[in-house]
C-alpha cells in the first residue's frame, strides 16, 4: 500500500499527524456544513484516513453525475507527474480557488500533501483574485475565473504574480485565448477527467512558443479507436484502457490535437459539423453565452442551431454575425434559439443535455 503523506502546509504553517487532525477537527465544528472551509477539511480528514481510496463525483458535463471511486495510490503518483512536468518546488505557494467537491479541487489538496506545496485556501469565486494581492507559484483556475479575472483593470497583473497557472474545466475561447497569451507567466490548459484523476495532458498557452496540441504526462500514451475518439492508456491510474468520447486529430501516442466531443457531433444531411469548432469561430463575436448544437429535422436528420442565453431576442443581430462569421456553410446555423438562463451542471459548465431535452 502507497504511504499516504499526512503533513501538510496551510497558510506557511504545517501541521503534522496529530496536529493536522486537531486542526481539521476544530475547523469541522468551527465551519458551516457543505461551506468551502468544511469541504476542505473533510477532505484532509478522509485523506489522511487509513481508507485507501476517495470517492469522488463527476461535474454531470457529459452525461448524468455519478460517483467514482479512485485509490489513494493513483491519486498520489498523479500529484508527482504533475510535479514533475510542471518542476514544482516544496515550499511553492500554491492558491486553492477550486471547490473540493470535485476532483480538480481535491488534487490541489494532495498536490500539496505528496509534493510539500504551500497551501493557501480562498473561498471558490467567480473573480477568486479580486480581493488578493500576493505571489504564488502555482494555481488553477476554470476558464471562467480567469476570462473574470482579466475583465479587470489589474487583472493582468495578478495573474503574472502566479508563476504557473493550469486551467481546466472547460474549453478556451479564441478571445480568451488571445488575452492569455498576453500574461507573462506560464499558462497551461489542461485535458483530463476524474476517471483520469484530473489532467493527464497539458499545453503551454502563451510564451514565444505556445503549443499548438496537448503533451501527455509521462508514461501516458494514446491511441484512437473506430470512432477516432481517444483511448488512454495511464499506468498510474489503472491496467486497463481508459476510453473516451472525445475525437481527436492523433500526431503521435503522447501528443493530440482536440476536436470535439462523440456525443456532439451533429449529422446534418450526412455532413459531419463538430459543435466545438464552430462555436470557436464566434466565440470572440458573441458576447453572451451560447452553444452550437444539433436538433431533429425531417429533411436533414439534424440541423444546426445557434443557442444564445440572453434576453434580447435580436434575430437580426445574430444573423448579421453570422453571416459576417468564418463559418462555413454546413456550419452556419438553419435557425436561431434564445433562452434566457442555460442550465447548469453542478460546477457551472452549460449542461447540454438538459439543454437540448426541450427541442
Amino acid at each position: 500500500m502507497t504511504k499516504i503523506s499526512t503533513s501538510l502546509t496551510i497558510n506557511s504553517k504545517t501541521f503534522t499527524g496529530k496536529q493536522l487532525i486537531e486542526f481539521c477537527s476544530a475547523g469541522l465544528v468551527a465551519a458551516k456544513k457543505d461551506s468551502p472551509e468544511y469541504n476542505l477539511h473533510s477532505f484532509i480528514m478522509n485523506w489522511i484516513s487509513d481508507e485507501p481510496a476517495i470517492t469522488v463525483k463527476t461535474s454531470g458535463s457529459t452525461g448524468k453525475p455519478k460517483e467514482i471511486v479512485l485509490s489513494k495510490k493513483s491519486m498520489t503518483e498523479s500529484a508527482k507527474l504533475t510535479g514533475d512536468f510542471l518542476r514544482l518546488k516544496k515550499g511553492d505557494r500554491t492558491l486553492l480557488c477550486l471547490p473540493v467537491d470535485f476532483i480538480a479541487g481535491k488534487m490541489m489538496v494532495v498536490r500539496a500533501f505528496v509534493l510539500g506545496l504551500n497551501l493557501a485556501p480562498v473561498p471558490p469565486a467567480a473573480n477568486p483574485l479580486k480581493n488578493i494581492d500576493r505571489s504564488f507559484g502555482f494555481a488553477a483556475m476554470t476558464p471562467m475565473q480567469v476570462h473574470n479575472t482579466l475583465e479587470c483593470d489589474d487583472g493582468y497583473e495578478k495573474l503574472n504574480k502566479i508563476e504557473k497557472l493550469i486551467i481546466g474545466g472547460g474549453d478556451i475561447s479564441g478571445k480568451l485565448l488571445q488575452k492569455i497569451q498576453k500574461l507573462k507567466n506560464k499558462t497551461y490548459h489542461t485535458y483530463g477527467m476524474t476517471e483520469t484523476v484530473t489532467h493527464i495532458a497539458l499545453k503551454r498557452l502563451n510564451g514565444i512558443t505556445p503549443d499548438a496540441i496537448f503533451k501527455a504526462l509521462q508514461s501516458v500514451t494514446f491511441e484512437q479507436d473506430e470512432r477516432e475518439c481517444l483511448v488512454i492508456s495511464a499506468p498510474h491510474i489503472s491496467n486497463k484502457n481508459i476510453v473516451t468520447n472525445d475525437i481527436v486529430n492523433l500526431k503521435n501516442e503522447t501528443e493530440f490535437h482536440f476536436i470535439g466531443r462523440f456525443d456532439n457531433v451533429i449529422n446534418t444531411g450526412g455532413i459531419k459539423i463538430f459543435p466545438e469548432v464552430a462555436e470557436k469561430k464566434l466565440s470572440g463575436i458573441i458576447n453572451s453565452r451560447f452553444i452550437i448544437a444539433g436538433v431533429p429535422d425531417e429533411k436533414l436528420g439534424e440541423k444546426v442551431v445557434l443557442i444564445v442565453e440572453t434576453k434580447n431576442h435580436d434575430k437580426d443581430r445574430f444573423e448579421k454575425i453570422i453571416s459576417n462569421s468564418s463559418l462555413s456553410k454546413y456550419e452556419k446555423p438553419k435557425e436561431i434559439l434564445f433562452i434566457e438562463t442555460f442550465p447548469e451542471t453542478e460546477n457551472g459548465k452549460i449542461d447540454r443535455r438538459r439543454l437540448l431535452l426541450g427541442y
